[in-house]
Formats: structure tokens, C-alpha cells, sequence
């Protein structure tokens, strides 16, 4: 039997499930390079011939040849993008998702669990797989955030979240007294059809929209993130004493006499953890870091942690903080502060010449932190070795010479091993007492940062690989390797630059792409190799499966050091009280966590994601808002991205803005998808990631969170439409006397806003125009008398 027919065996078997390269090289006893090699043309002629296709995990599986004549219906979460369109997620994880062009939608939601027809695609969109909304399931929207209008008998909400394409319809006495430009929370009571709009009653007034504050509160009650606490919680939370008792120490590894401090921003209340540092006799390094015993106070099934589970995270944005547990706690009990006695979990570890752990202990106990360290601090004391802070500091300085010591061992073994560090800016906005934006800055990200840094993966690292050897139900926090389809685009880009990957991208080591940063640090191709790299990244998240972290080259980690902050820690923290202090892991509770941990994986890593949006949501907000009064200036920035409708421009302090492709005025510029470039068609002249460029502000939309550039040199086109008033304006921008003019849609399609209209119906099927790039409609005019000036105008 030769290899081909081999294959052909195993597909053929009633219970084949996908498999992978690997999986038909182990089946097979493949181990040489050319058997490698004829197995993959194997593959690929069985794909050819209809046998097998390939899943978006790059598994082979039988392929149904009657899918596509008898156009099954396919059901999924329907995840919608801002431009319009979007994509299914099919139930089936092996299925690739399926793109929904704006006019096949259907009037269906982002969330929403559909029915898609699948369909052959054509124009732009041809050989992907594409479909059509056929029916939804269950709608994943019940209420909006949006700005109220007002007409005669009725109302309508235009919603912030731009991927809901449809205003809300809102009758007669449903609105709850809200006028023109109140920020509204709507819950939706009818949702549309053929005819007409979602209908909804308004459940909350939010405030004017240029009222201060509101701007942030939008988003928040957008993203469905609840402020304030249930009394029950507040009432649990009041019942937890202010000091610890002396019986409550009792059995702990008391660890007050040990020189202990914390390091953290000068802003933080809520000090998770907390560092001490030896040196031993045998030459070898003592790290103990100590977490907050949150578990102890937050009992399992409690109010406390029930409400802790549903925002599974806190959650920071520009102006405040929201907490996962009420700050009587995380600012009180639960915070490490400094002079008083803590209860907490430790990890102590003894780490080598190599940056190696060679032993470790897992442990509750007590501290005392002796100091509260800023990172400023610490950094004059171990990076500027400032006389004057080391002296005020005098009993700390030795052990934080020897905590740098240590970290630079950390850092090394990580770099050793393969760790992919993506030192990227992040910017801090900051904000007067209205929530004006006065300035935007970049974190700075020092040796302190660094340090706690280390002793946090260390830690983390050390906890993951204790409980995954020990085989029992554990959550971890993992980070899988880049898909092959991405990784594949990727090697192809940066063969543009001379640099050559062997292989397929099927099965790649961290250290691969760690080589590809070190062989271009320095270069000026660095910042666009390494935007590419990042983007061809999964996203890490929680899994009760131990998967690896990719980017840390770890084969352990999970989040043990910030159970103030994150479900997942405080789920650690328990487990760990279950296995090794309690001992009260028995065959049913072993069960129990067995079935509780997936659930707990996949909603922390959503609720993580929805706090990830609110804060880039406020953070592009502010950023927006910021620029308003720097319409007309110029600045140096870098080329961050490039796409068929224009370029993004990075400015130094992180802000980005767009220089659309119509504005691209001194040649007429073709994207090229390979080099991820404009190029001039007469002039040859090319914009590639990564190139500086001067650029000037012609436009800011606050709403749309949008900001406009222009290349300096270049004229504006002669049908330039930056003097029609926008739909949204600001008061920094009323004040400023300054026009916010383009709508979303201006930058992305090319086309002018549409004026809206007031009537039930009209602003969805002007919306849905847009979109499908149809906007030869005519006026909708109220009185006769200005129809009829405007067409004598027009004769």
C-alpha cells in the first residue's frame, strides 16, 4: 500500500476525526524530511481532488461535497465589524468563519446566534467563503447606549456601538423625558423586520452629551460594565473586619520579620504583592513573592463572589478605576499596605547563577510590609543610583541591588529560552476635573517595571508548572503559537526586507521569531517587522487546559499575583487552598472543579476582552478629543499600518490618525497587499510601515473617535468637504471655533454624510445605502418651498 492510499485508509475510517501534518506523520511513522515532504503533496492532491479540506486550525477534514449545492444553513455568533460587515463564528470551532457582506446581514446583530446560508462569493470578496442571514436564533442585544433626537410624536436613539447599523425607534411616551442630545440607555422591547426599526423605551437618562463625564460613562454602560455594587455585596463587604485577629494567624509561615516591601505606580491603592530578596550561603538567590490572601475574605458562593465572577476583572479607564470587589476591600483588608500585618499566599523560590529555579514552596502565610516603593523610587535608586534616594532609603537599597541582580538573570534565561518581547509604548491620558484631556504621555517602562515584572512571571511560571505536574484540574493562562495561514503571510512579508524562514509555519519555536527581532534591532525596517509579527500573534487567554505560552516561551503559566483584580488569580488562590492547605481535594470536589473551570476559563477571558474595548474606547476618546485643538499643527510620525483606503500615521505620544488615499493627492497610489505599501503609479513613490512622515491635522470627528492627516506638501483634493458641519462636535471643538466635519463613513467609503432624517425607518435605509455604496438618493425635504428653490437652483 503506498503513501497516498495510506491516507486515503485512515480519512476513510468511520470514526476519523481532523487531523493535523503531525498527527499523519505519527500515524504513519514519518520521521525523515523527504517523507515529510511527499506527505504534504499527498495532502495537497487529496485537497485538489475534493476528498479533504483544511480547517482555519490547520486540520485536514473529510469534505462534504453537497455543502456548497445544497447551501446548508450554518449556525454561529454573528460578530459584526464597524465598516459594515461581518463574519460567522460557526458552532463547529473547525470550520473557518464565513464572511456576511453589509446587504446580507438582514437586519441581524452583533452577538446575535444566527442561521447562514452559504453562498459563492463575488467582486472584491471572490474565493472567500460568504454567506447570507437567514434567520436569527437568539438576539445578543438587549439594550443600547446612544444620542436621544427628538421629532413631533416620537423619538429615535442613534446608537454609539457603530456596529449596530440600525437607529432605535422610540414611541410616544417612551423616553422617559429625554431631549435632543441626551445620552440615553434604551432596552429594546421590539426588534426589526422588513418594515421597520428596533423599537425601545428608554431606561436611562445618562446626561447631555457634552455634559462633563458623560462621554465616559457612555461607554461604560455601552459595554454593559455595572459601577456600582449590589447591597448584598456592600453589605458582606462591611462585615469584613478592619484588622486581622491573632487566631486567624494561627497556622500561617509567619514571614513579619523579614524585610518586605512593595513596588508599584505612586497612583495604586490596590497592592496585590509584595517582594523580599536573599542571598544564600550557597551562593544561590531567595525570591519570595507574597499575594494578597483575597480568597480567605471572598468565600466561595458568597455575594462577594458572585459579583467578583461577573465582572471577573477590574477595570481601568482614563478617569477611574472600576473595581472588581468593592474598595472597602481592595483598598483596605486585601491591600498589602505598609506597617500593618497581611494575610497572603507565597511563593518562594531559589533561583541559581543561571536565572534558573532549582527549588520552590508554595504556602500561606503573614507579612508585614516594611516599605510602599514607587517605581520611580526604585528606579533613581538601581538605574540613576541617586545618592540622595538611596539614603533615605538606606535599609532597602542592598536588597534592591540584589532584586536587580536577579532580574537581569530572569530576563536572560527568558531571552535564552526564546521569549518574544514586544516592548510597545503605551500612553497614559491625562485629565483635568471635567475629564478634558490636558495631555497625552507615554509609560515610561523602567528597571523597576522590569523587575516586579520578572518576580511576577516567575512566580506565575513557578505556580503553573507545580499543579500541571501535580495532573489535576488547574485554570491557566495561555498564549497558543500563531496560526499557520498567519504566520505564513508573515514570512512572505518580510521576505520583502531579505530575510528568510525555513518552513511552513505549521510548527515554529518562539525563538524563531525572537532570531527575526535581533536580526533587525536597530534597522529601520524594526518597527514594520515587528507590527507585522505582532499582528500575526493569537490573543492569550484563560484555559483549564495547560497550552503553553508562545510569546513568554513557557511551557507553564498561569495568574496567580492579582487576585484583587482578576477572577482567574482568585480562582488560583482558591485551588490552591483546596490542594495544599486544606487538603480537601477529594474524588467529588475534583469533579466538581473538573466542570466548573471551562466555564470559568471562557467567561473571565470575555470579560476580559470587553474591559480591553472600554478602556481603548475611553483611551481613543480622549485621544480624539486631545487633537481638537491641534487641528492646522504639524508633527513627525511613523507609518503604523497601511490598507486599500489609506494609511494610519503613529505620532510619538502614541495617538494615531488616518491619511486617507483620497488625500494622497500627488499621484494616484495602488495598495500592495505583499509589502503592506502604497505605491505611486507615476511617480513610484512608496509608503511603507515604518516610514517617517510630516503630517498635518485636517480633521478630528470626536464622535467617531476619528483624526484626519494630511502629508505636508501635499494639497487637499479640490472637492474637499472639511467645511460641512458633523453629525457630532465637541466643546472643546465649539469653543475652539474648529469644524469636525467627516463621518466614518467619509473616510472609509469616500462618500459625504447623509443628512438625517426624522421619520421612523428613513435613517436605516440611508445607513444601509451607505454601506452597500449607494448614495444616489434624493433630499428629503419637510417643505415644499425650499424642494422647489433647490430645484430651480439645480436647473
Amino acid at each position: 500500500m503506498n503513501l497516498k492510499q495510506s491516507i486515503e485508509t485512515i480519512i476513510k475510517q468511520p470514526d476519523y476525526e481532523p487531523m493535523s501534518v503531525s498527527d499523519f506523520q505519527d500515524a504513519l511513522g514519518l520521521s525523515s524530511a523527504d517523507s515529510f515532504r511527499d506527505l504534504i503533496k499527498v495532502l495537497v492532491e487529496l485537497e485538489q481532488t475534493g476528498l479533504i479540506e483544511r480547517t482555519k486550525t490547520d486540520r485536514y477534514q473529510r469534505k462534504v461535497a453537497s455543502k456548497q449545492k445544497t447551501k446548508a444553513l450554518l449556525k454561529g455568533k454573528l460578530s459584526q465589524n464597524k465598516k459594515g460587515f461581518a463574519f460567522l463564528r460557526p458552532e463547529d470551532s473547525e470550520m473557518d468563519d464565513i464572511f456576511i457582506p453589509p446587504t446580507k446581514i438582514n437586519r441581524a446583530m452583533d452577538g446575535d446566534t444566527v442561521l447562514v446560508e452559504v453562498q459563492n462569493s463575488r467582486g472584491e470578496h471572490k474565493g472567500k467563503t460568504e454567506g447570507e442571514v437567514k434567520s436569527i436564533e437568539t438576539h445578543s442585544v438587549t439594550q443600547v447606549v446612544g444620542t436621544y433626537s427628538e421629532a413631533r410624536h416620537f423619538g429615535f436613539v442613534l446608537p454609539d456601538d457603530k456596529r449596530i447599523m440600525q437607529d432605535i425607534f422610540i414611541p410616544k411616551g417612551q423616553n422617559l423625558g429625554a431631549i435632543d442630545g441626551h445620552k440615553v440607555l434604551v432596552q429594546i422591547t421590539k426588534y426589526a423586520d422588513d418594515n421597520s426599526n428596533p423599537e425601545g423605551h428608554v431606561s436611562a437618562i445618562l446626561g447631555h452629551k457634552n455634559d462633563p463625564g458623560v462621554d465616559i460613562l457612555s461607554i461604560i454602560y455601552q459595554h454593559g460594565i455595572e459601577i456600582e455594587f449590589p447591597d448584598k455585596v456592600l453589605e458582606e463587604a462591611e462585615a469584613v473586619p478592619d484588622e486581622i485577629k491573632p487566631s486567624e494567624i494561627t497556622g500561617r509561615r509567619d514571614l513579619r520579620d523579614e524585610l518586605t516591601i512593595t513596588i508599584d505606580g505612586a497612583d495604586a491603592k490596590d497592592l496585590d504583592d509584595a517582594i523580599s530578596v536573599q542571598q544564600l550561603s550557597n551562593g544561590n538567590t531567595q525570591l519570595t513573592v507574597s499575594i494578597a490572601d483575597v480568597s480567605y475574605y471572598v468565600t466561595e458562593n458568597s455575594a462577594l463572589d458572585k459579583e467578583a465572577y461577573d465582572r471577573a476583572t477590574s477595570v481601568y479607564l482614563v478617569d477611574r478605576v472600576i473595581p472588581m470587589i468593592p474598595h472597602r476591600l481592595s483598598n483596605g483588608i486585601c491591600s498589602l499596605n505598609p506597617d500593618v500585618d497581611r494575610l497572603t499566599l507565597s511563593c518562594r523560590m531559589e533561583i541559581d547563577a543561571h536565572g534558573d529555579i532549582v527549588n520552590h514552596e508554595i504556602f500561606d502565610s503573614v507579612i508585614h510590609s516594611d516599605y510602599r516603593m514607587t517605581y520611580d523610587a526604585v528606579n533613581e535608586i538601581i538605574t540613576d543610583k541617586n545618592e540622595a534616594t538611596r539614603s533615605k532609603y538606606s535599609e532597602v537599597t542592598p536588597m534592591l541591588d540584589l532584586a536587580q541582580d536577579l532580574s537581569q538573570r530572569f530576563i536572560q534565561m527568558r531571552k535564552r529560552r526564546g521569549e518574544i518581547d514586544f516592548d510597545i509604548n503605551e500612553a497614559k491620558v491625562l485629565v483635568n476635573e471635567e475629564g478634558l484631556p490636558t495631555d497625552i504621555q507615554v509609560r515610561n517602562r523602567g528597571e523597576g517595571e522590569r523587575l516586579i515584572e520578572s518576580f511576577m512571571l516567575a512566580a506565575n511560571e513557578t505556580v503553573a508548572e507545580h499543579f500541571d505536574k501535580l495532573d489535576v484540574p488547574f485554570i491557566y493562562r495561555v498564549h497558543e503559537q500563531p496560526k499557520s495561514d498567519r504566520l505564513r503571510q508573515f514570512f512572505d512579508f518580510i521576505t520583502n526586507f531579505g530575510l528568510m524562514i525555513k518552513g511552513t509555519g505549521e510548527d515554529i519555536h518562539p525563538s524563531t521569531l525572537q532570531k527575526i527581532q535581533q536580526e533587525v534591532d536597530g534597522l529601520p525596517e524594526q518597527m514594520v517587522i515587528s507590527t507585522m509579527m505582532l499582528r500575526s500573534m493569537q490573543q492569550a487567554h484563560y484555559d483549564d487546559t495547560n497550552l503553553g505560552h508562545f510569546g513568554l516561551s513557557a511551557e507553564y503559566y498561569t495568574h496567580f499575583t492579582s487576585p484583587i483584580r482578576r477572577y482567574p488569580d482568585l480562582t488560583v488562590h482558591r485551588l490552591i487552598r483546596k490542594y495544599l492547605i486544606d487538603n480537601a481535594m477529594d474524588e467529588k470536589e475534583l469533579r466538581k472543579w473538573e466542570d466548573s473551570l471551562p466555564e470559568i476559563a471562557e467567561h473571565t477571558s470575555q470579560r476580559e476582552r470587553r474591559a480591553i474595548e472600554a478602556e481603548r474606547d475611553t483611551d481613543e476618546l480622549k485621544k480624539a478629543e486631545f487633537m481638537v485643538q491641534h487641528i492646522g499643527d504639524e508633527f513627525e510620525g511613523i507609518i503604523s499600518s497601511v490598507a486599500n483606503f489609506g494609511m494610519f500615521i503613529e505620532l510619538p505620544n502614541t495617538i494615531e490618525g488616518m491619511v486617507h488615499v483620497a488625500n494622497l493627492t500627488d499621484d494616484y497610489y495602488h495598495f500592495d497587499e505583499r509589502q503592506m505599501a502604497m505605491i505611486g503609479e507615476r511617480q513610484a513613490k512608496v509608503f511603507r510601515i515604518g516610514d517617517a512622515v510630516k503630517i498635518k491635522v485636517i480633521h478630528v470627528d470626536v464622535d467617531e473617535r476619528m483624526i484626519d492627516f494630511q502629508i505636508v506638501g501635499m494639497p487637499l483634493p479640490k472637492n474637499e468637504r472639511s467645511q460641512r458641519p458633523a453629525r457630532g462636535k465637541t466643546i472643546q471643538a465649539k469653543t475652539r471655533g474648529k469644524s469636525l466635519d467627516k463621518s466614518k463613513d467619509d473616510r472609509q467609503q469616500g462618500k459625504g454624510n447623509k443628512k438625517k432624517k426624522s421619520r421612523k425607518g428613513k435613517n436605516q435605509r440611508n445607513r444601509d445605502s451607505q454601506k452597500s455604496g449607494n448614495t444616489k438618493h434624493k433630499p428629503f425635504y419637510k417643505d415644499k418651498k425650499v424642494k422647489n428653490k433647490a430645484r430651480k437652483k439645480k436647473k
